[in-house]
């Protein structure tokens, strides 16, 4: 297949360039800004013709959270927008299209695992942004999958993990919320599922969550983070109204991944993907 990756230099798009190579048997077209622009549905059309593409996996998003606050109309764009017009030139060209959304459409309050048929709620301009998107999809009648992740970390771009390895290089002790749970998703997971899912096939409207396997919070997201790599940084529990944000972040946003599994993807565990994840920043 010929496979359009938007977003692709992002850390999921750099995720999907690095596995890649062992995908020989498709065709992949890598793109992003300024040569691709997803709201620009012309030039998109104009792009699948030229090179017969028939997936497009959809990883450009507005992802600064709290940026989201006061950039709304650049957020809407971006996440809702775009969305839109990727399901119109997917409905329009015959295309399968994989969009990739976020658990900040929930509002953070659920007590169990959020299944795919939990309602949406989301508490700011990110998350509104992204469910919007969600729903031109939906609506679009187009053969689709949309999944959605948390906590998402690589060895590429900004995230979690790099930016505590950065902070502990100046700092002895580092601040970090205990009171919020999920799990963390690695990039290159994430990359490999939905690769499965295209080389299964499918058609209609798909909805699914995926993250690594676990339950933990940040704070001890980032003791393990120093525990795998030998570092020795004095990681404080703090709560989240010590560390105040412009977007409210999800209080829980374990995702549950009962239903990916149930079509025979498998998930790792997360302390399994961050020792992989470690093993190539250390290298």
């Amino acid at each position: 297949m010929n496979i359009l990756i938007t977003g692709a230099e992002g850390q999921l798009g750099r995720s999907f360039q690095k596995i890649s190579q062992n995908h020989s048997e498709h065709n992949f077209l890598f793109t992003d800004l300024p040569e691709t622009d997803i709201t620009n549905k012309k030039a998109l059309n104009t792009l699948v013709k030229k090179h017969t593409i028939d997936v497009i996996i959809n990883c450009a998003a507005y992802t600064a959270v709290d940026k989201a606050e006061t950039e709304k109309e650049l957020a809407y764009h971006i996440n809702a927008y775009g969305p839109k017009i990727l399901s119109e030139v997917a409905k329009e060209n015959y295309l399968k299209l994989v969009h990739i959304s976020t658990d900040y459409v929930f509002d953070g309050n659920s007590t169990s695992p959020i299944k795919e048929s939990y309602p949406t709620n989301p508490k700011g301009a990110y998350g509104q942004s992204k469910l919007e998107g969600e729903l031109a999809i939906a609506s679009a009648a187009c053969d689709a999958v949309i999944i959605r992740t948390a906590w998402l970390y690589s060895e590429f771009g900004n995230n979690f993990v790099k930016t505590m390895l950065r902070l502990c290089k100046a700092k002895d002790t580092l601040n970090v919320v205990y009171d919020q749970v999920g799990t963390p998703t690695y990039a290159t997971d994430l990359a490999l599922a939905v690769m499965q899912i295209i080389d299964n096939g499918f058609n209609g409207y798909h909805l699914y969550h995926y993250s690594n396997e676990g339950v933990l919070s940040w704070y001890d997201f980032a003791y393990e983070i120093f525990a795998l790599s030998g570092v020795k940084v004095h990681v404080n529990p703090i709560e989240s109204d010590q560390y105040p944000t412009p977007a409210k972040r999800p209080a829980y946003s374990v995702l549950s991944k009962e239903k990916i599994k149930s079509i025979g993807i498998k998930v790792p565990y997360w302390k399994e993907s961050l020792t992989n994840c470690l093993s190539i920043l250390n290298q």
